[in-house]
């Protein structure tokens, strides 16, 4: 009889009532408990737990796991019912006033590692001042708000916005609160949403006053990341409710849109005037910066940032703008932590991380007088910009100004060193087995800037040159004589079919007919192959420097934390790899939002570095903006471009002389491979766990591979025949299988 009973109890158990996810996770927090408390003790995983939380998708625990939960939640729900506000030190972390928030020890566990040179931004609790705030959640959705905390309550985890000049513990008390905030409005209170899980009232009620007050109050903004640099300024995002609160619009117009800004009669814009705060040329645009005029070493600046402007670009920031406040602060947060605090776009903030990291000036040694001056900073690209080497000059750049109108540059007149579109027709043996695999290499461009030579002054012209593997610059030499067939991989001679591989020298694998300019890395490569090459002229760059380095490692440490933190190690064998790569991004959505951005920043950034004019009625011969800045450099980017596309040849060769296979597509950083299994350890020659020396590797360290996706061969030849296109980039679609329109390259 017992048994049945016990059978009964677990049936009912089964069913036993949950509150709603929302609710689930306000009483977790209230109780101080961290996700990782909860599954030891139901002896489930984390992200079970965090599942059982998500308002999007909720998942439901069921069996024993059920009842324990139910139980605890019970349990919880007395000590913390939602209508409650307690006061005195005794009280709980998260006050009801802001159910459903995380506790900010929580939103702490999201470590920044060994890429955060700005951990100040979680300062520690200041339960000695009256604090008129509450806790908001740091990954959390958006809670009800139910009542108002009094100002005078003490809670441990709350917060206040004090004068600058109070005292507060952390590593720099003048960005106790972390480097953003996102202002919102709630019941007619202006609130900002800071890092950590903060929220300060805001008692700004313009714009102008919302600038005062960030640069008094709020103690928002970022250490600097070098020595001779500039502390980051504060950042200020704005949603549709601040936006209406502050008059200004929750979209843009078409012609705003395009223009980039808004009129220079706008309200606002006077409002600024008046109280003689300055924009910069780019205006009232969807990133603003606010600014008066430095004083000594004292900077006021604000920037802006208006997600509902399409600040936040989808194709890098996903849904981000469309998160809550709280959510979006922690997206952000963690992206300004481990990278930078956001300049602009991923693009824009790539290339002034490039700057923080190595400013033009610094402070030079006291003079006779004990004074200090400006001077250049060694290794840095310095203040002045310089003209790039004619080959490197992009069409329409003035010094082509003397070039006929409609003269087309061919390779003996212009350096073109650009990713890999490369692809070809299976061979009858391809055909005969069952499986396309594509696998991608992890921030190829960023692992290509790695330990990269690149020239940081102007290049100097040379006649008939000796060719130096170490001295960045633009090479006019002949590769055609080089054949794949017949080529050196480490120190052995080795025969290769040499219609199966793309040339190392063009981005669509096409060999070399004459004469062309290339960076030195793929001039090297051509050395490393076993071939002499003889330069007719060159452009070289005699002062230089590994200048990326700093870049390379803050972006590679920014993205390997942010994949741990979503469950995908650095050490993890093979195996294990492609099981935690499985499905990653849904484990944290926002913090795979920062992974898009990381990888984002890393492109855009490089990008940068040869900027196009953007309309603002330039004409071919006349200088356009980007000009004007140091950092438009065409030929480090093209050395970028050059050793990441050499790297991925390399492994090529090496793969394909131990095994014999070689790639049948490559799309920049996607390499496609027949194979009789769907998985890249179906073909990668791994023994005992351990890769092909020189080969491809399994991995999420930068220069490492993933697995991009399986399609069948028989999909291929079918989608190639679909568009008469018998070589049509597989590479493009080896992801999802979806075929859109004829591959034209673009």
């Amino acid at each position: 009889m017992s048994e049945l009973f016990d059978a009964v109890d677990a049936l009912v158990a089964s069913r036993s009532p949950l509150p709603p996810a929302e609710e689930r996770k306000r009483l977790r927090v209230a109780h101080g408990l961290t996700l990782d408390e909860v599954a030891a003790a139901l002896k489930v995983r984390r992200a079970t737990v965090s599942g059982w939380e998500s308002v999007k998708k909720p998942t439901e625990p069921r069996g024993p796991e059920r009842e324990a939960y139910a139980r605890l939640l019970e349990k919880l729900a007395e000590l913390y019912p939602a209508s409650s506000v307690t006061e005195g030190p005794a009280a709980p972390a998260v006050p009801a006033t802001f159910s459903g928030t995380p506790a900010p020890a929580e939103a702490r566990t999201l470590s920044t590692g060994e890429a955060s040179e700005a951990a100040a931004m979680a300062a520690p609790e200041n339960t000695q001042t009256p604090a008129p705030v509450a806790v908001a959640p740091a990954a959390a959705p958006r809670p009800a708000r139910t009542t108002r905390t009094s100002s005078t309550s003490r809670r441990p985890g709350a917060k206040k916005a004090a004068p600058a000049g109070t005292p507060a513990g952390g590593t720099d008390p003048r960005f106790e609160n972390g480097p953003l905030a996102v202002v919102d409005v709630e019941d007619g209170q202006v609130l900002a949403y800071c890092t950590g899980g903060l929220v300060l009232d805001v008692p700004a009620k313009s714009i102008p006053a919302l600038v005062d007050w960030t640069l008094r109050e709020a103690k928002l903004g970022q250490p600097k990341l070098a020595g001779p640099g500039k502390d980051a300024d504060p950042l200020i995002v704005l949603t549709e409710a601040a936006l209406e609160r502050y008059g200004l619009p929750v979209a843009l117009t078409e012609e705003e849109r395009l223009a980039g800004r808004l009129p220079e009669g706008h309200k606002v814009i006077k409002q600024l005037a008046r109280a003689e705060w300055k924009l910069t040329k780019r205006g009232f645009g969807p990133w603003a910066r606010i600014y008066r005029p430095a004083t000594g070493s004292e900077r006021a600046c604000v920037q802006l940032c208006i997600p509902s402007w399409n600040a936040l670009d989808t194709r890098h920031w996903g849904e981000a703008g469309q998160l809550p406040p709280a959510e979006l602060a922690r997206v952000l947060g963690v992206y300004a932590s481990r990278v930078m605090t956001p300049r602009g776009s991923t693009a824009v903030t790539g290339l002034e991380l490039m700057t923080a990291l190595h400013p033009p000036t610094r402070a030079s040694e006291p003079d006779a007088d004990g004074k200090r001056h400006s001077e250049h900073n060694p290794g840095s690209l310095g203040k002045d910009p310089v003209d790039p080497a004619p080959c490197e000059a992009p069409d329409g750049h003035p010094v082509l100004k003397d070039l006929p109108r409609f003269h087309v540059r061919g390779p003996a007149e212009k350096l073109f060193e650009e990713a890999y579109d490369w692809a070809r027709p299976m061979t009858d043996a391809e055909c005969t087995l069952r499986h396309l695999v594509g696998i991608d290499v992890n921030m190829a461009f960023a692992a290509g800037a790695n330990g990269l030579h690149v020239g940081l002054g102007a290049a100097t012209h040379v006649k008939a040159p000796a060719f130096d593997p170490k001295l960045p610059g633009s090479w006019l030499v002949d590769l055609s004589h080089v054949d794949l067939s017949r080529v050196k991989a480490g120190k052995e001679w080795v025969e290769l079919d040499g219609g199966l591989l793309p040339s190392p020298f063009t981005p669509k694998g096409e060999r070399p007919t004459g004469p062309a300019w290339y960076a030195t890395p793929t001039v090297a490569y051509a050395v490393e192959l076993g071939y002499e090459v003889r330069p007719i002229e060159a452009w070289v760059r005699y002062d230089n420097g590994r200048y990326l380095d700093g870049w390379y490692n803050r972006l590679r440490d920014a993205y390997l934390a942010t994949m741990a933190d979503l469950g995908v190690d650095a050490d993890l064998a093979p195996e294990d790899f492609l099981t935690a790569m499985d499905g990653y991004k849904a484990r944290d959505p926002e913090l795979a939002i920062v992974v898009s951005a990381i990888k984002a920043t890393v492109k855009g950034g490089l990008g940068k570095l040869r900027e196009r004019p953007r309309g603002e009625g330039w004409r071919p011969g006349e200088p356009w903006r980007a000009l004007a800045r140091p950092t438009w450099r065409p030929d480090i980017r093209a050395a970028v471009i050059s050793r990441t596309r050499i790297n991925l040849h390399r492994k090529i060769v090496k793969h394909a002389a131990f095994t014999g296979q070689y790639p049948i597509a490559i799309l920049s950083d996607c390499v496609v491979y027949a194979s009789n299994g769907p998985s890249p350890l179906d073909f990668l020659p791994y023994r005992e766990g351990k890769p092909l020396p020189g080969g491809f590797k399994l991995g999420i360290n930068p220069g490492l591979v993933k697995h991009e996706g399986t399609q069948s061969v028989l999909w291929g030849e079918e989608v190639r025949e679909r568009f008469n296109a018998p070589e049509l980039n597989l590479a493009r679609y080896i992801k999802d299988g979806t075929v859109t329109d004829v591959d034209n390259g673009e």
